[in-house]
């Protein structure tokens, strides 16, 4: 074993002699820690979508569902006739972020009975595109209160 490090038994406990210390790395003065390019990062999400007209009382459920499968999901307004669906979205770029949001309504239209609407609208931004908005004024307000409400 190297001097500064350890290594665990079979227990989880360190080996390390009593007294030994871990070599602690450090950042030279100037450098600046850059996050990879390929974590995954946060993306604000809005899907629109609309059709023909289902009763309110159904349109409310299935959103309840889908957002109950959808642990993620913040806000839904909703018409007898369209809907708007706001939640953050995990993804490495806006490309699987788009991805991922495009086939949200169609894989839980069965599971969560929504209705048969089309997809009309997709916005994606960057969490700080979207927080930046939000300071200047522009954009929806913050997703409060959570939950499913109608226009």
């Amino acid at each position: 074993m190297r001097p500064g490090t350890a290594s665990r038994s079979a227990g989880g406990a360190s080996s390390r002699a009593a007294g030994e210390e871990r070599a602690l790395t450090s950042v030279a003065a100037g450098e600046r820690y850059e996050e990879p390019k390929d974590l995954p990062r946060l993306w604000h999400v809005t899907l629109s979508v609309s059709g023909q007209e289902a009763p309110l009382k159904e349109v409310r459920r299935a959103l309840e569902q889908l957002a109950h499968d959808h642990p993620f999901l913040l806000t839904s307004r909703y018409a007898n006739d369209h809907a708007e669906i706001r939640y953050w979205e995990e993804a490495r770029d806006l490309h699987d972020a788009a991805a991922v949001a495009l086939r949200l309504w169609g894989e839980h239209r069965q599971s969560a009975g929504l209705p048969p609407w089309e997809i009309v609208g997709l916005e994606v931004i960057d969490r700080e595109t979207y927080h930046q908005r939000i300071a200047e004024g522009y954009g929806p307000p913050p997703a409060t209160p959570v939950g499913v409400h109608p226009y």
